[in-house]
């Protein structure tokens, strides 16, 4: 069943990864060339076949450090990057406006009851693979697919 994730911007700026289990991790803290390699080796290896990753042009998502990890783990990992300028591209985005949506009618009052609220929209979500499957038949970001 496909799952999506989406990680606070602290931790991955306009990112997001589907894959076909369920991974849960967070990275929390300064995004860095580290922190990236560690999260694409935890979504490789519990995808378990070749994953493809759209992001947007961070300059971490382009150092050489993750320019590296990729080359090496080409046959586990590909990385798309969209144009500068074009969060309208990224799938993820719709993603987010559909969390923000449910997480906002939830009226959290606290960072606690936000953090829960989220999970729990991803939790269901994880359920529901026609929805995470629909974000990428938009028109405008079907080229994922296609």
């Amino acid at each position: 069943m496909p799952t999506a994730r989406s990680y606070p911007r602290t931790a991955n700026p306009k990112s997001s990864y589907v894959s076909t289990e369920p991974c849960g991790h967070r990275l929390p803290g300064t995004f860095t060339a580290e922190v990236m390699r560690t999260f694409l080796d935890r979504l490789a290896e519990q995808a378990g076949r070749k994953g493809h990753m759209i992001a947007d042009r961070h300059p971490v998502h382009r150092s050489k450090a993750v320019r590296a990890w990729l080359e090496k783990n080409a046959q586990r990992v590909e990385l798309h990057l969209m144009p500068g300028y074009s969060p309208e591209l990224n799938p993820g985005e719709l993603l987010n406006a559909d969390l923000k949506h449910h997480v906002h009618a939830a009226r959290a009052t606290t960072v606690d009851d936000l953090a829960r609220e989220t999970l729990r929209f991803l939790r269901r979500r994880q359920h529901q693979p026609h929805i995470v499957c629909g974000y990428s038949r938009a028109h405008h970001v079907r080229y994922t697919i296609e």
